[in-house]
């Protein structure tokens, strides 16, 4: 039950955030401020969340690895090469983040929607 309430109040919390950055406006030079503003609160956020979870992911990838190492000494280094790709392919995902977080803050994909809007 908690579970749901728990989902609910996320979305909620989501449909609340997301009805300004909706709302028609009628100034175009208002209209642009809040979607860069909405824009940039959305890159911190999903920056924050991406590299939050990429560290830990890269924690317990090298706690894994290190308990591995302990019960296996002879495996150390194919253990250690498995982990460094894996650490690698994590890193890799926050970078991607970082890239699609640039692409909204500065490529302004949202001139095409003004566009359409006929603003």
């Amino acid at each position: 039950m908690r579970r749901y309430l728990r989902y609910g109040l996320m979305i909620l919390g989501a449909v609340l955030l997301a009805v300004p950055a909706m709302a028609a406006e009628a100034d175009v030079k208002i209209a642009a401020f809040n979607t860069l503003k909405f824009a940039a609160l959305a890159v911190g956020w999903g920056l924050g969340f991406a590299a939050g979870l990429c560290g830990i992911g890269q924690g317990l990838s090298v706690k894994a690895a290190m308990e591995g190492i302990s019960r296996n000494p002879e495996a150390a280094g194919k253990i250690q090469v498995a982990m460094i790709i894996g650490l690698a392919m994590i890193e890799a995902l926050t970078i991607y983040a970082l890239v699609v977080a640039l692409i909204v803050l500065f490529a302004d994909p949202f001139k095409a929607v003004a566009l359409v809007a006929g603003h």
